[in-house]
């Protein structure tokens, strides 16, 4: 199972993990210790060194409540840090709800669009259309950061996020054209859902690859994982670790966190007990950090 981006085809064989680069000040769980680009680049450095494998890298919070930032001021942010990460010789990803952006970036080499609105926003596919190489993550939300956890309400919640990724792959597949091969998939967890949302898209997370996409999953730190724990943001590490081995026991292929450097270690454990295939060396090797 290949993921093509812009620059590297990605083999996803074995799980990969994404460091999360938040430049914000107002994230869930750090915001505003990377406003600055020298820490920013620092951290990116570390998490490379740490083992990851993508750098994600945002300048907009979509923790519940939320409020919009605007092109100019998420521009400021991420493009500093952007432009040292591409010359880091790894895989970046831009997380980002802006077309212009998005536009900007691509042109730039930006390797990844992660997009929490699934490309819904006005120009967002033609922007990713007119880069025939760069990679996608879509992923489902309910609602909007400032209103998704007031009330969020499923029938069946796994039922209706995969016919969403449905009606999504048709609309870039079939009707703009983007190969499959770029795209992978985010159910969302905490994006629109309960506790008891979450926990059912982990349970029956496998019902997802039937899509025939890449799954990835990012359960670093979130709330759902202090309601079970009784730990605060800060103390959810064992936690966050275990709910990405639980994701890619269940078939993710990228799990999207801030602790890197032990979800590798974990990681490795559970690849020398026999429950991950043995790494397979990627085509585009990617030279050490």
């Amino acid at each position: 199972m290949m993921w093509q981006t812009t620059r590297f085809r990605l083999d996803l064989s074995e799980p990969r993990v994404m460091g999360i680069v938040n430049v914000t000040p107002d994230s869930f769980s750090d915001g505003g210790t990377l406003s600055q680009v020298r820490h920013a680049v620092a951290h990116c450095e570390k998490l490379l060194t740490d083992g990851a494998d993508i750098l994600d890298i945002g300048g907009e919070s979509s923790r519940p409540g939320a409020r919009p930032v605007s092109l100019e001021e998420e521009t400021r942010r991420v493009w500093p840090v952007l432009q040292e990460a591409l010359r880091l010789q790894c895989p970046v990803s831009l997380d980002t709800v802006k077309p212009p952006l998005m536009q900007r970036a691509l042109d730039a080499g930006v390797d990844i669009i992660n997009d929490v609105h699934a490309l819904r926003s006005p120009g967002a596919i033609d922007a990713v259309a007119a880069h025939p190489q760069c990679g996608v993550v879509l992923m489902h939300m309910q609602g909007l950061p400032g209103n998704m956890q007031k009330a969020p309400q499923y029938t069946d919640v796994l039922r209706e996020v995969a016919a969403f990724f449905e009606e999504r792959l048709q609309l870039l597949v079939s009707q703009a054209g983007i190969a499959r091969e770029r795209i992978v998939l985010d159910p969302g967890i905490g994006f629109g859902k309960t506790i008891d949302h979450n926990w059912a898209l982990l349970r029956r997370q496998d019902e997802l690859l039937s899509l025939g996409q890449p799954l990835l999953v990012g359960w670093s730190r979130k709330s759902t994982l202090g309601s079970l724990t009784g730990r605060d943001v800060g103390d959810r590490l064992a936690a966050s670790v275990a709910a990405a081995l639980a994701a890619v026991n269940n078939g993710a292929r990228i799990v999207r966190v801030h602790d890197v450097a032990q979800t590798v270690d974990a990681l490795k454990v559970w690849r020398a007990g026999g429950l991950i295939k043995p790494a397979v060396k990627m085509k585009d090797n990617l030279p050490p950090p």
